[in-house]
């Protein structure tokens, strides 16, 4: 670990997926993106990432976390189908999956899989940049001002 929060970088890709968890993240806003040559594109993510939960003190009763704003890109993303709600607020990730193709074509199938949404989509693979250092706070969320508003920047804060 290079600092409390447990961060060791600030950009992580696919390789990194068995040691990266997405659960109760909050996605702020996600795009696609069309590149100028023929598709497939890009699916973009603007979320706070939970970096570390930290278990109650002693005499305390919640947990605390190390968050920080992210944007997840999957390139080259296809074949993109979902349900959303019915919403009573806002978009969290129950958990992100790789799963094997399911038909000869050579991209895994990844599953967004949410508290109030589910999202699937075949992609090459995913780069995730940490746009800050993380910040401890007593909740899942970082407030619009804490995080600078809302941001497709691919560009890490190291």
């Amino acid at each position: 670990m290079t600092d409390p929060s447990g961060l060791s970088k600030a950009v992580w890709t696919d390789a990194d997926f068995p040691q990266m968890g997405w659960h109760d993240c909050r996605i702020h806003a996600l795009g696609f993106l069309e590149d100028d040559d023929p598709p497939p594109g890009r699916l973009l993510l603007d979320l706070d990432y939970i970096v570390r939960w930290v278990e109650p003190a002693r005499r305390e009763k919640h947990f605390t976390f190390w968050i920080t704003p992210a944007t997840l890109v999957f390139d080259q993303a296809w074949d993109i189908t979902g349900d959303i709600g019915p919403l009573h607020g806002s978009l969290e990730i129950a958990d992100l999956h790789r799963l094997d193709p399911p038909d000869d074509k050579p991209y895994p199938l990844w599953h967004i899989e949410g508290h109030e949404f589910d999202l699937k989509l075949r992609a090459r693979g995913f780069r995730q940049y940490l746009r800050m250092a993380p910040k401890h706070v007593p909740r899942q969320v970082l407030a619009m001002t804490e995080r600078g508003g809302l941001s497709f920047a691919e560009q890490a804060f190291a």
